[in-house]
């Protein structure tokens, strides 16, 4: 199959690059610094037009949850319209399959009796960030509604592993445990630790877009997901807990979001009908794994046995 990805150059899409290859995909991708702006709406129909993909990935696009509260318009036009360019230039460009990447932040402030959340529950935005993905997601229904475009549209609860920048949670983390490894240092500054999360393995979700390509219904939603949720301070526990010398969680107000969504814990029923797929690596191994990624980074030697 010959597959464009947006956002190839991201956390996400490298290893969605590398799974798409790894099953004998031709992969074609395109990020910020290579190949048109997803806001070029002309220069995006023409790199589709002399690709000819069989299938569209599309996970380009603003993807900092804290930091759309300060840049909301950027957000929404890298979120809204660029997907709104990338369906345009699939419908007129003969696309067999898109897949559009929203997030399970469009759920925003459930109620524990809502738990787990299905793709029919209610959209209740929080942030700027939900908020653009919410009309990206609408954006893949009503190309499928109204042009026929086999979209399938995704909710993508958190996601973690090799490979992530520290703007996310446990890679922070991770971070500066290796480098009060380096630094002898014992406290670990946090944010706020009370939000439940629903974490899967990035490799997970990438072998889950690849099987919704293939398996999915047009127009539907799926959640991916571990149908597990964690407390942050759980997380962060984990990671202390890997570390090489004594350390501490302590709170920096810093750090905080101006507004956290309490808990989110999805339902993967549906995908797994679909497709067959359910989470397969680890917790602590992603952590792990995150762990000794920073410490190569930072310059810590792991101990020899």
């Amino acid at each position: 199959m010959r597959a464009l990805v947006t956002g190839g150059a991201g956390f996400v899409g490298k290893h969605l690059r590398r799974h798409l290859e790894a099953m004998g995909d031709e992969v074609v991708s395109v990020d910020r610094t290579d190949g048109p702006n997803l806001l070029d709406a002309d220069g995006f129909a023409r790199l589709v037009r002399d690709v000819r993909p069989e299938a569209v990935y599309h996970l380009g696009g603003q993807s900092d949850v804290g930091g759309s509260w300060s840049a909301p318009l950027d957000t929404f036009r890298a979120n809204a319209e660029g997907t709104l360019n990338v369906l345009q230039a699939c419908v007129h460009g003969g696309v067999g399959r898109v897949l559009v990447i929203s997030s399970a932040d469009v759920f925003g402030r459930v109620q524990l009796a809502e738990l787990p959340l299905r793709e029919d529950a209610p959209l209740r935005p929080v942030s700027p960030y939900a908020a653009s993905k919410i009309a990206a997601d609408y954006l893949g229904l009503q190309a499928w509604q109204g042009y026929r475009l086999e979209v399938i549209r995704v909710r993508a609860f958190n996601h973690l592993g090799p490979g992530q920048t520290n703007r996310f949670v446990a890679p922070a983390l991770a971070e500066r445990i290796a480098l009060n490894e380096l630094e002898g240092r014992e406290v670990v500054p946090v944010g706020n630790l009370t939000p439940r999360r629903d974490f899967t393995d990035v490799r997970d979700v990438a072998r889950a877009y690849r099987l919704l390509v293939e398996h999915g219904e047009p127009g539907e939603a799926y959640n991916v997901c571990s149908g597990r949720d964690i407390a942050i301070s759980e997380l962060a526990d984990r990671l202390v807990e890997m570390a090489l010398r004594p350390m501490r969680l302590e709170e920096d107000p810093g750090l905080q979001r101006p507004v956290d969504v309490p808990v989110l814990r999805g339902d993967f029923t549906k995908l797994h009908k679909a497709t067959n797929w359910e989470p397969d690596i680890d917790l602590d191994q992603t952590l792990a794994d995150i762990l000794d990624e920073w410490r190569q980074a930072v310059g810590v030697r792991p101990p020899t046995a």
